[in-house]
């Protein structure tokens, strides 16, 4: 009996901190989601999110928005956008974001698009392949808030010169909706760290 009471305890106890570390890496992708980038970069690189047909979501729209006004301040010299489709025959993120771009008065000269990732890490890697015949070489991160953390890292991890700009506004303005993209990334993150490691 008193064997089992240990053992309970000591499940207990590693649960509490199990608990508290995810507590503890949550509050630190939560506090870096305010830390944005004040240098410039020879490009924003906009990660990709849904597209509705041929319209961006309001996610992407956002994110799109914001690369635009760096674009626009001078900030950066390129945009580069990223993301596939998830079916065949339909317009890819990568598309529709530079399309968007394009009728706020961006050049098409000053604009890339990859169009085959569906994750951050491909985002990421393939942007990095598009961009450098370009000399393209340092980049502002474009994306939400609260996925800053884990694309700096991913972009770190890739050998990118790469810095957080996330957008200024979100769709995530409910705090239901913030708890759980919260939640989603740091579960992302503490996997990405982890298997980062054992790689």
């Amino acid at each position: 009996m008193l064997y089992l009471r240990l053992m309970l305890k000591g499940f207990l106890l590693a649960v509490m901190l199990v608990l508290l570390g995810f507590a503890y890496m949550a509050w630190g992708i939560a506090h870096y989601a305010d830390e944005a980038a004040e240098q410039p970069a020879d490009a924003a690189l906009v990660l990709g999110a849904a597209a509705w047909g041929s319209k961006p979501s309001p996610v992407l729209r956002e994110r799109i928005n914001h690369a635009v006004s760096l674009y626009k301040q001078g900030r950066v010299r390129w945009i580069v956008f990223t993301g596939g489709t998830p079916e065949p025959g339909y317009p890819t993120e990568g598309e529709v974001a530079r399309d968007f771009a394009v009728r706020q008065g961006v050049p098409m000269t000053a604009m890339l698009a990859e169009n085959e990732s569906r994750t951050t890490w491909q985002n990421l890697e393939n942007a990095r392949k598009l961009a450098e015949p370009f000399g393209i070489h340092s980049f502002l991160l474009v994306s939400d808030p609260l996925h800053m953390r884990r694309a700096v890292l991913m972009a770190h991890d890739l050998g990118m010169v790469a810095a957080p700009a996330p957008t200024q506004s979100s769709r995530y303005l409910s705090w239901s909706n913030k708890v759980k993209f919260l939640a989603r990334e740091t579960w992302l993150y503490v996997g990405y760290r982890v298997f980062r490691k054992l790689s």
